[in-house]
């Protein structure tokens, strides 16, 4: 044992100490955090993130400018009189001024659609509409850019080549199972009616109408009105767009930001001349329909954006930006299509059924909120019917073969034909005789005598039979610009919002759609997938069974996230109307692909149940990226009463009242709905279905018999004057969280 070494030792050995007995550091010594024992409140309380920091101050600030105010009258009163508490009246009122006291005439409320934008103030009574388009300045127009619509092999002898053999198979099936149900219906069907269509249109000649003698002629736009001729950005929108001649000098090309409910990817080459023409789409629309002429002027308004209900998160974080950057309004929220609806037909439960120009979307909607699996949004609407209309139309030898709906004035003609001979009535089904004029610019009036039969009401039948549409270019150029959106926290898992009850509607078109998500459970045992999901496509994807397959075997009730990811694990599979029981509608775990390890089936012990998590891992597991890709390459399609009943099904969960209210409360709303009884048709096509509900079930229009286009407008204009709105989002929270605030913010699930 070595004793005390002195100093002098120390020193010679050089191991004297030299330092003066001070800390290294300053800097305070932290404590080891006890391991057993630890606890932390970060962002556990709503005073640590900032968008409900603030909104708790702007209530205190309100409250407190209130009292204040209440006493300054108290004081002093006049002729010794209490005054009345006005205030509270408005407050209570909920729609004589929004929260804030902003005034109504104050709040800018829009309504995108594929076809036509609704804008207006929230006093208004109702919007300004103007179609969704802009003329620019463009070496060739759209009619010598892309293929004729409806698409046709012009150099074919036989209208059947012409047309396909495919899609004239489904139009001689259509007209022969129409004629056999009016005969059912006790109507009187003339055995050849088809053939004398034909042979009168085919000999009809256009009458020449001079100028001169034309009561009704067309003011196009005058090119040379345009506000900087020689900017390249200078464009017309709207009306004045659709108006100019397509032999203009210059000549110039439409631009549809939108398309089928989503960004119109396929004919933009950059997301930056897609994002600057809707951004400019809004800048017009706001100097030219609602007179705010200067930049300034905006800052003093509020904004209130209608949004899809099954919708693109990329797309609402850019409405926001735009909003915020480009705008610069003084506040902004957003509102769903389907609560907007609830909203303008005054209803607190009700299934809302959209038919709009190219999107049809099927939503449940209770006390004010989607319900999130009922959310259904497929790509057919209005616009299809028009083009289905004109080549029924075509095949039956229509006297203006060279009709295209690439042309603008082609365009309207067939709108109009639409609005004015479409029907769902049998009673109007007999051979007429109609005419109409074709008014081109520089050009003179050719008037048409034609002849309908059958054409009026098949082509509105196709919201039936959607496969009668023309669906081939629907999906392409789909992601080209616009990335889907990622998990903050797992960027590998796509977090746009999915729903049950579209997945199904996938399922129906896609059968695999199932299977292939279900990850490592496909490997158990073949007898297990067989169960669980079919293991084979359909031939035909709109080939849905019998209506006696039709019992009421809803989802099993299961935890959902507010927004969750195409991938959520553990999901009871959706209930899908019209598949057996031996296919889709078992307890067969919904697509997972965010874990490697997978879901089993319930109530099966395996392996993989018992084993720790990451121990079996399938090698030929998908990636949740590469299970979104699959379902984004499929068109969703589905009969719209097939998808109606889906929606209930997957809201209800097989709460049988909840079933039942609901298809009592279903609303038809959109411009595409308006077509002569539609709703009638819709319900017995429901009826038919379900048999034994038969008087539960009810379809009708919107209240207070407003226009079925506007509906949603005027909910949000109602939503906008509400007195208590915690959804605004100021300029201040989106410069400090930018699209984060959102999460904080709308009323649903971000």
């Amino acid at each position: 044992m070595v004793g005390k070494v002195s100093e002098r030792v120390l020193l010679r050995e050089g191991l004297e100490r030299t330092d003066n007995g001070m800390k290294l550091t300053t800097w305070p010594d932290v404590a080891p955090i006890n391991q057993k024992n630890y606890y932390t409140d970060y962002m556990k309380r709503d005073d640590q993130v900032l968008a409900l920091r603030l909104q708790n101050d702007a209530t205190r600030d309100r409250l407190v400018q209130g009292a204040r105010d209440r006493d300054r009258l108290l004081s002093k009163p006049a002729n010794g009189e209490l005054p009345l508490p006005v205030p509270d009246l408005t407050e209570e009122d909920g729609a004589a001024t929004p929260s804030g006291g902003v005034d109504p005439s104050r709040i800018i409320v829009i309504h995108p659609g594929s076809q036509n934008l609704r804008i207006g103030f929230a006093s208004d009574a109702l919007p300004r509409t103007i179609p969704t388009t802009l003329a620019t300045k463009f070496p060739q127009t759209e009619s010598e850019m892309y293929e004729a619509l409806p698409r046709r092999q012009f150099e074919a002898k036989t209208t059947d080549q012409q047309y396909g053999e495919e899609w004239s198979k489904k139009y001689s099936k259509m007209c022969s199972e129409l004629k056999s149900e009016m005969r059912a219906n006790k109507r009187k069907v003339l055995p050849n009616s088809k053939e004398l269509v034909q042979t009168f249109n085919r000999r009809t000649e256009p009458e020449i109408i001079e100028k001169h003698n034309d009561p009704l002629e067309i003011e196009w736009t005058d090119v040379k009105t345009l506000e900087d001729p020689d900017s390249l950005a200078s464009c017309f929108i709207g009306n004045d767009a659709l108006r100019v001649p397509d032999d203009s000098d210059p000549k110039f090309k439409l631009w549809w930001p939108l398309r089928y409910g989503w960004w119109n990817e396929d004919e933009y080459s950059s997301q930056e001349h897609l994002y600057d023409d809707f951004e400019t789409l809004l800048d017009k629309a706001l100097r030219q329909e609602l007179g705010l002429t200067t930049n300034s002027e905006w800052q003093q308004y509020s904004c209130v954006f209608v949004i899809p209900d099954l919708y693109d998160k990329k797309y609402v974080e850019q409405i926001l930006r735009s909003c915020m950057t480009w705008f610069e309004f003084n506040k902004v929220c957003f509102v769903q299509e389907g609560i907007a609806a609830t909203f303008g037909a005054g209803y607190t439960q009700a299934c809302v059924v959209d038919v709009g120009a190219q999107k049809t979307s099927v939503t449940c909607v209770e006390d004010g909120l989607c319900i999130e699996d009922s959310r259904i949004n497929m790509k057919y609407g209005g616009y299809d019917i028009t083009e289905t209309f004109i080549k029924m139309m075509l095949y039956d030898n229509f006297p203006y073969q060279d009709i295209n709906l690439q042309r603008r004035y082609d365009f309207l003609l067939a709108e109009e034909l639409k609005i004015k001979h479409c029907t769902m009535s049998q009673a109007d089904i007999s051979v007429q005789v109609y005419n109409f004029h074709v008014r081109a610019p520089n050009q003179s009036t050719r008037k048409y005598t034609f002849k309908t039969y059958d054409e009026v009401i098949l082509s509105a039948m196709g919201v039936f039979d959607p496969s009668i549409f023309d669906n081939s270019a629907k999906l392409r150029g789909r992601r080209k610009l616009v990335e889907r959106s990622y998990n903050a926290y797992d960027v590998e898992i796509p977090d746009d919002p999915a729903s049950a009850a579209q997945l199904a509607i996938l399922a129906l078109v896609k059968p695999s759609i199932m299977s292939s998500a279900n990850g490592p459970s496909q490997s158990q045992s073949q007898s297990q997938l067989e169960v669980s999901t079919p293991s084979k496509e359909r031939s035909q994807p709109f080939n849905f069974l019998g209506r006696g397959e039709n019992g009421v075997n809803g989802t099993p009730a299961g935890s959902h996230t507010g927004s969750p990811a195409p991938e959520g694990n553990g999901t009871p599979a959706p209930y899908i109307f019209g598949a057996g029981k031996e296919a889709l509608n078992v307890d067969s775990p919904a697509p997972s692909g965010s874990r490697a390890t997978g879901t089993p089936v319930p109530g099966q012990l395996s392996q993989y149940s018992q084993a720790p998590s990451g121990m079996f891992v399938d090698s030929n597991a998908r990636s949740a990226t590469d299970i979104a890709v699959e379902r984004d390459g499929v068109l969703p399609m589905a009969p719209l009463d097939i998808a109606i009943l889906t929606s209930i099904q997957n809201a209800a969960k097989g709460d049988d009242k909840k079933l039942r209210d609901l298809l009592g409360s279903i609303m038809v709303i959109g411009g595409g709905s308006k077509i002569p009884q539609f709703t009638v048709v819709l319900e017995e096509k429901i009826k038919a279905r379900r048999p034994d509900l038969y008087d539960r079930i009810l379809v009708s229009r919107s209240a207070r018999d407003m226009d079925e286009q506007v509906v949603a407008w005027k909910g949000a204009s109602v939503f906008a004057k509400l007195s208590t709105n915690d959804s605004w989002i100021t300029p201040f929270e989106f410069e400090r969280l930018g699209a984060r605030t959102l999460h904080h913010k709308v009323l649903w699930a971000w």
